[in-house]
């Protein structure tokens, strides 16, 4: 199926829940509110004909220094892949400085629970729900998220 199909299905099943797509260098991004990225994985990875089984990456953007951006500063982003039908698509979802949280995922896909102790560890971004959500990169008593831009380069 294509990316952009899958996009369609999307924003067909949860109205309202989509922001934008976006298509760059062969890649389908779907920009989604926070609120329900458990259903909509839910469904990508339960819908017999999208079958998303495998959740190949969880990472995050900081755009806080990215001139003209207005949204909220974090991104959390979710590569997932199909292996049955082999497609692919991308989910974007922005959080807030102020919070910076979002639904935990690592009940739909194991690999989620290592992939958003990373994000945390190293942009800050908590993740509602998660079973163990502690530091897995830097030392516990480390201050401060490495990969955020405010964050100096030869640490504090």
């Amino acid at each position: 199926m294509d990316p952009l199909q899958i996009a369609k299905m999307i924003e067909e099943k949860f109205a309202g829940e989509v922001l934008g797509t976006t298509s760059h260098a062969g890649q389908v991004g779907v920009m989604l509110k926070k609120e329900r990225i458990k259903d909509i994985c839910l469904f990508l990875r339960d819908e017999p004909s999208l079958k998303m089984d495998h959740l190949a990456d969880l990472t995050a953007v900081d755009y806080s220094q990215y001139p003209g951006d207005t949204g909220p500063r974090f991104e959390v982003v979710y590569n997932m892949i199909s292996t049955v039908h082999r497609h692919r698509i991308r989910l974007k979802v922005r959080v807030p400085e102020e919070d910076p949280r979002i639904d935990s995922v690592s009940s739909i896909w194991n690999t989620a629970n290592w992939h958003e102790r990373e994000t945390y560890d190293l942009m800050g971004i908590k993740f509602d729900g998660h079973p163990d959500l502690r530091r897995i990169l830097m030392p516990e008593d480390w201050e401060g998220h490495p990969l955020r831009k405010e964050y100096p380069l030869k640490g504090y």
